[in-house]
Order: structure tokens, then sequence, then C-alpha cells
């Protein structure tokens, strides 16, 4: 009957400093305030476009109103993703 070959030795890993160890990057200064401001103004831009129906710009693009809100806030929540 054959024999198995065995497992071979596992070499001796160096240890690591925990000191020294790569911390996580901290997010730019300007993330959480271009986050915060694009959830805001997709939230004004659809809210105004149903309270303030006459609005010369706003009347002009109709239902593209809720594609430009909703865009807003989806690049704000595509900023948030990069939030630490």
């Amino acid at each position: 009957m054959p024999e198995s070959k065995g497992r071979p030795k596992q070499r001796s890993r160096i240890p690591v400093d925990p000191a020294k160890e790569a911390m996580p990057k901290a997010s730019p200064r300007w993330l959480v305030p271009a986050m915060l401001a694009s959830f805001l103004i997709g939230l004004l831009w659809i809210v105004v476009y149903y309270i303030v129906p006459g609005m010369p710009l706003l009347s002009d693009l109709g239902g593209w109103n809720l594609v430009i809100g909703f865009a807003l806030i989806m690049v704000g929540f595509g900023l948030s993703t990069r939030w630490r």
C-alpha cells in the first residue's frame, strides 16, 4: 500500500508590529460637506418643483426635474460609501 508524502513544513511568519500596520485612510475633508450638500440640493430641487409649479427654469424641464433631483441624491449616496 502506498504511503502519503506528508505535509510540507510551514514557513515561520515575520512578526508584524501592530503599530506599523496600515491604518485605514481618513476621509477627505470635503467629502462630508459635499455628501450633505448633494442630499439637500437634490431634496430641495424635488420639493421646489412640486411646491412652485410656475418657476421658469423648473417648468421648462418638466419631468426631468425628478431625474435631476434623484441623480443628486444618488450622488450623495455614492459619496456616503466612501465615508470612513
